[in-house]
């Protein structure tokens, strides 16, 4: 397994639970504080703390801590690597799906040249 693929794979996880993914579209608008990037989610400080960092663990988020606020920020390098992984999964099936037409109006003209079925 390739690092890049192990880093995906860290990425995708830390993005499969509804939490996270809050924390990161919050973060998307701006940092902010944990405390701010908690309140919405139905759990205590500590378990939002746990999510902040599986996402940090990723590279998802970056945090700096200021006195006693801790400041989190979106870490765009992570979100670029997938944004890349799916826009090749992406290309790939719109060739697949072009190759599909060209073939299906191939067979629609053949069946326009040998006429009518009966």
């Amino acid at each position: 397994m390739t690092n890049q693929s192990i880093e995906l794979d860290r990425v995708f996880r830390a993005l499969a639970d509804p939490a996270r993914r809050a924390m990161v579209e919050r973060l998307s608008r701006g940092p902010a504080p944990v405390s701010e990037l908690a309140r919405p989610l139905p759990m205590s400080l500590p378990s939002a703390m746990q999510h902040l960092a599986v996402l940090e663990a990723a590279g998802l988020v970056r945090s700096e801590k200021v006195g006693r606020v801790r400041t989190c920020a979106i870490a765009p390098e992570a979100l670029s690597q997938v944004e890349q992984w799916i826009n090749a999964r992406r290309i790939e099936w719109e060739r697949r799906l072009d190759r599909l037409g060209d073939y299906l109006q191939t067979l629609d003209s053949e069946g326009e040249s040998n006429g009518p079925r009966d």
